[in-house]
Parts: structure tokens; C-alpha cells; sequence
């Protein structure tokens, strides 16, 4: 039988309430509704049953059903039947509001996250530490849009324990950090090595030295990062096999600050090469203990890649031992 299914009067009158839970949560009585949104929304916009089955490609009494259903959970009428077509009523107005604005955020949030995996023009979120940003992380993504320049980036630069938990968020895809990682749900390849210098001002009684022993600088005032960046971690570190504790006069959240309050004498600072020299200091190379901070990539771990994802994580594994500037 063609046009609105026949709905007897009785049921009809007696439509149960909405089957929610006792506690009536909004997710519960979401997750009953949703299935049904597009389907009164065609019935909305073609004011005929049958009409609107035949666009939407799926048989009428399923719409039919489905239409009762979502009234009896509404608890409302949201259609008045005039024999083959149907109007709305006042609350069907009002809620056909909202159901078109929910669908076409829907529909936008479904093409946005179609796009991000294109292979093609797809969406990596990349993080990277602070001391990267004005040459390394440049060149690597210049270096691969060679290949891949419909690519597009979401960049996020932190300290390295920010980005391992916006990574453990879902927020990047990828860090590049150090030290590098070691935990469970991450997994974390070396690419590089970058030696760190002790920065003097150029008027200290090491600055004319080029190699210097880091326990020569046991009674200097440090300028660092702050605590919870890998760079901090690494300097308390290296004092510490030194022989001794360093004395800090500031901390920071940027090495290239960091270099300048050297160069204004406030301290002396272990820090990787400048992008372009500064003047005002002199960089020393450390011998011993061993000065040098291991550089990787992390993902987590069980987490499939997208096209462009695992087109940038091939590239930037590729460039093991080549990462950093010479």
C-alpha cells in the first residue's frame, strides 16, 4: 500500500514514554534518537512519506516505523497526517531546527575528517621541541612537500613532556623530542644525536678556550629551562657527573633567552648550536662528561596511520644520522 503507513488509532493515543534510563541521561536518550534524525528530516522537507523513501532509497514502512518510534521516545506529536502527506506541528518545527543544524555539523565534521586522511592533501599534527622550530622543522617539511606538497601541517611546538601527553591525547600524530621516549604505549625510533655547548659571554675567562671540561664551570651561575623540559633534565644531569650541583639564576622556556642573558652576563648555559651565531658569547665544545642529547620520533603505539601520517613517519625515519644541520 502506497503513502503513510496506517498506524492504528489506539497505539497511536497510547504511545509509550521515552525509553530512557532511570537516571534519564542525555547521552541515553541520544543515542536512541540519532539513528532517526536524517529520516524525519526528509519526511520534513517532502511533507509525503512515500516520496521521501524513494530519496532516501530505503523502504517506507521502515520510515514509517521509524518516524512513530521517534515520537514515542519524543513523547510528542511532530507530524499532523493528512491522508497521504503529512505537515508539521509546532514541535516538529521547533525540533526540525535543530535536527537540520545537528546534521549538516554532521555532515561538515564527516568531510573534514574524509579530507585529513586524503593521501593526497591529508592533515599531519606534528609537534616538535622549541629548540627545532627555526631551522630543523622548516627544512623537514620543506624537504618533504617536494613530494608531498598538497600535504597540510598542524604544528604544535612544546617542551618534550607536553608534547608526549597531547601525543598520548590523540592531539599529534607525531613528536619529534628528547630524550627520547621509553614507555609502553608509545613507540620511539633515534634519528639523531645533537651535541650541546657551554655558553659563556664573551668576556669570560673561558671564552677564549675552544674545548672545556663542564667541571671547570662548577662554581659559574647556570641560566636553564624550566623543570619538566628534556634539556633541564639533561644539564642537572651532566653537572651532576661532573661532581656538582648547579646554581641557577633563572629559568627559562626558550634557549635562545637562554643565550642572550649569557651574553648580558647573568650565567653560563648548556645549550645546542644556535641557528645563526650570537654575538656576545662564546660556545665551547664539552669533553667530558660527554655532552649530547638523543633526538627521536614517537607515536603510540596500535594506532593506525593515516596515509599522510605514515608518509611523513617513512620520511623523517629515512633521515636517521641527517636530521640536524651539520
Amino acid at each position: 500500500m502506497h503513502g503513510i503507513a496506517i498506524i492504528d488509532p489506539m497505539e497511536h493515543e497510547q504511545r509509550s514514554q521515552p525509553r530512557l534510563s532511570p537516571s534519564g541521561d542525555t547521552e541515553d536518550i541520544a543515542a536512541i534518537l540519532a539513528p532517526r534524525l536524517a529520516y524525519f528530516a526528509g519526511v520534513a522537507r517532502t511533507e509525503h512519506v512515500t516520496r521521501a523513501a524513494q530519496e532516501m532509497q530505503v523502504p517506507q514502512s521502515t520510515l514509517s516505523r521509524a518516524l512513530v518510534r521517534l515520537e514515542q521516545d519524543l513523547g510528542v506529536d511532530l507530524f499532523a497526517r493528512h491522508g497521504r502527506t503529512v505537515s508539521l506541528t509546532p514541535a516538529g518545527r521547533t525540533f526540525l531546527t535543530s535536527v537540520e543544524r545537528a546534521l549538516a555539523e554532521v555532515e561538515r565534521a564527516a568531510e573534514e575528517v574524509r579530507a585529513d586522511v586524503d593521501p593526497a592533501s591529508g592533515k599531519v599534527a606534528f609537534g616538535f621541541l622549541h629548540t627545532m622550530g627555526s631551522e630543523t622543522v622548516p627544512e623537514l617539511i620543506r624537504a618533504f612537500r617536494v613530494d608531498h606538497p598538497r600535504v597540510r601541517f598542524s604544528l604544535v611546538q612544546n617542551y618534550g613532556e607536553a608534547m608526549i601527553e597531547r601525543l598520548r591525547s590523540g592531539e599529534l600524530d607525531l613528536c619529534l623530542t628528547s630524550p627520547v621516549p621509553d614507555a609502553p604505549d608509545l613507540v620511539a625510533r633515534r634519528l639523531d644525536e645533537q651535541r650541546l655547548r657551554l655558553v659563556v659571554p664573551d668576556d669570560h675567562r673561558l671564552a677564549s678556550r675552544k674545548r672545556v671540561r663542564l667541571a671547570e664551570a662548577a662554581d659559574e651561575t647556570f641560566v636553564t629551562l624550566e623543570p619538566g623540559y628534556g634539556l633541564r633534565r639533561i644539564t642537572d644531569d651532566l653537572c651532576r657527573q661532573a661532581g656538582f650541583r648547579p646554581r641557577i639564576a633563572f629559568e627559562g622556556e626558550e634557549a635562545e633567552t637562554l643565550r642572550g642573558l649569557v651574553a648580558a652576563g647573568l650565567g653560563v648555559a648548556l645549550l645546542p648550536p644556535p641557528a645563526v651565531p650570537r654575538p656576545g658569547v662564546a660556545e665551547l665544545t664539552v669533553t667530558a662528561p660527554r655532552a649530547a642529547r638523543e633526538i627521536g620520533v614517537a607515536w603510540r603505539a596500535g594506532i593506525p596511520d593515516t596515509p599522510p601520517v605514515a608518509a611523513f613517519k617513512r620520511f623523517l625515519l629515512s633521515r636517521r644520522g641527517h636530521l640536524l644541520p651539520d
